[in-house]
C-alpha cells in the first residue's frame, strides 16, 4: 500500500480504533495524526479516555526531550505578535516549535473562537510549526485540563520547544509555572500605574520580564520601564534558586530583541541543567500533575454517580431557598457517593 493511500486509510478509521495510525504518524512528524491525537486527548467522551491513556503511555518514552516555555503577560502586551516573531526565529533556526494557546471560552456554549492562529498566520504556515488553539473550557488560569497530556504528544511528534500561552487572567498562572521550564511575563511600557494593580505573587513567577512595543517614540519608554521593573525584581524572591530574572526589552512587530530573549532562555537552560534543578523541577512538576489527576477523577467521579445525581436537584433548591444549610446539604450529597 502506498503511502498517501495508507495516510488516507489511517485517517478514515474512528479515531479510538487508530492509535496505531496515530502514533505511527507522530514519529513521521505528520501534524494531521497530532491534531487527531490532541483530539482523542482532549475528547471528554468515556469510550476515548482509556484509548488517550494507552495512547500516552506508549507516547511517555518518546517525550520529554523539548524545552517548555511558559507566556502570559497583561492585556494588550502582544502575546501573539510576541509569539509569532519568537516562533518564527526558532523556525528559521531550525527548530520545531509548537504553540499551545488557549483561546477564551463562549461562556455559553465552551467554544473556542479559534483567534490565535488566525493571528498568527506566518507562523502557522511555517513546516516548522504547529499551532493548536485549545477552549480554556473555563478553566482556572486559561489553561486547558489536557495541556499536560498534549505537551507529551507533541514532544514525541519532535516538537523541541514549546510554547504555552495563557488568556493572562491573573489568578492561577501557577498552574502553567507547574507545567514549563522557563516562564516569561510580557509588559507594556508605562511601569509605574502597572506596577502597582500587578500581583507580587506574579512577578515572583517570572524567570524573565519582557518589556515589548520597544520600537519608535515608545522606544525611551519601554527602556524606563525596563530600569523600573529591573528596580522591583531586585527586591523580589527569584522563581528560580541561582537565577537572577531579567527585565528586557523587545519589539515583536519589528523582530527586535528578540534573539536575546532566547538567548537568556538558553542561558536559564544551562544553568539549571548544570545544577540539577531542570531535572528536580519535571519530577516535581509529574508529582503534581499525579496529584491533580486524581483530583480530577475523584470528582469526575463524584459528580457522575447516579445516587448524586439524582438527590443532587433536590439538595441545590434547599440550599438555594435557605432552607438548608451547604455543610448539611454537602453531607447528603457525599452519605449517598458513600452508600453502598
Amino acid at each position: 500500500m502506498g503511502e498517501d493511500i495508507q495516510k488516507k486509510f489511517i485517517r478514515r478509521k474512528p479515531i479510538a480504533e487508530n492509535v496505531d495510525g496515530i502514533i505511527e504518524g507522530l514519529l513521521l512528524k505528520d501534524r494531521t495524526m497530532l491534531s487527531r491525537a490532541i483530539t482523542l486527548i482532549e475528547s471528554n467522551a468515556d469510550r476515548h479516555q482509556k484509548t488517550a491513556e494507552d495512547m500516552l503511555q506508549r507516547l511517555l518514552p518518546l517525550s520529554g526531550d523539548s524545552i517548555r516555555i511558559g507566556i502570559t503577560g497583561v492585556p494588550g502586551a502582544g502575546k501573539s505578535t510576541f509569539i509569532e516573531s519568537f516562533g518564527l526565529l526558532l523556525c528559521n533556526k531550525g527548530h520545531r516549535v509548537a504553540v499551545l494557546a488557549v483561546d477564551p471560552s463562549s461562556t455559553l456554549h465552551g467554544g473556542s473562537i479559534l483567534g490565535d492562529k488566525t493571528r498568527m498566520e506566518r507562523l502557522a504556515n511555517h513546516p516548522n510549526a504547529f499551532i493548536r488553539p485549545s477552549p480554556s473550557g473555563g478553566a482556572l488560569g486559561g489553561v486547558h485540563r489536557k495541556t499536560r497530556e498534549t505537551i507529551i504528544a507533541c514532544e514525541a511528534a519532535g516538537y523541541d520547544v514549546l510554547l504555552i500561552e495563557t488568556v493572562g487572567v491573573g489568578q492561577s498562572e501557577v498552574m502553567v509555572r507547574g507545567m514549563v521550564d522557563f516562564f516569561m511575563l510580557l509588559v507594556l511600557t508605562g511601569a509605574g500605574d502597572e506596577l502597582q494593580g500587578m500581583k507580587k505573587g506574579i512577578m515572583e513567577l517570572a524567570d524573565a520580564v519582557i518589556v515589548n512595543k520597544a520600537d519608535g517614540r515608545n522606544l525611551d519608554l519601554a527602556k524606563k520601564t525596563q530600569r523600573e521593573y529591573k528596580q522591583i525584581l531586585h527586591f523580589l524572591q527569584p522563581a528560580t534558586k541561582g537565577w537572577t530574572t531579567p527585565a528586557l526589552t523587545c519589539s515583536a512587530l519589528y523582530q527586535e530583541g528578540i534573539e536575546q530573549v532566547w538567548e537568556t532562555v538558553l542561558r536559564y537552560m544551562k544553568m539549571t541543567k548544570e545544577s540539577g534543578q531542570f531535572w528536580e523541577s519535571r519530577k516535581m512538576q509529574a508529582k503534581e500533575w499525579l496529584y491533580a489527576q486524581i483530583k480530577e477523577q475523584l470528582e469526575r467521579s463524584f459528580f457522575g454517580d447516579d445516587k448524586v445525581k439524582s438527590l443532587a436537584p433536590e439538595v441545590e433548591k434547599k440550599v438555594m431557598n435557605e432552607e438548608m444549610t451547604v455543610a448539611k446539604a454537602s453531607g447528603l450529597l457525599f452519605d449517598a457517593f458513600y452508600e453502598k
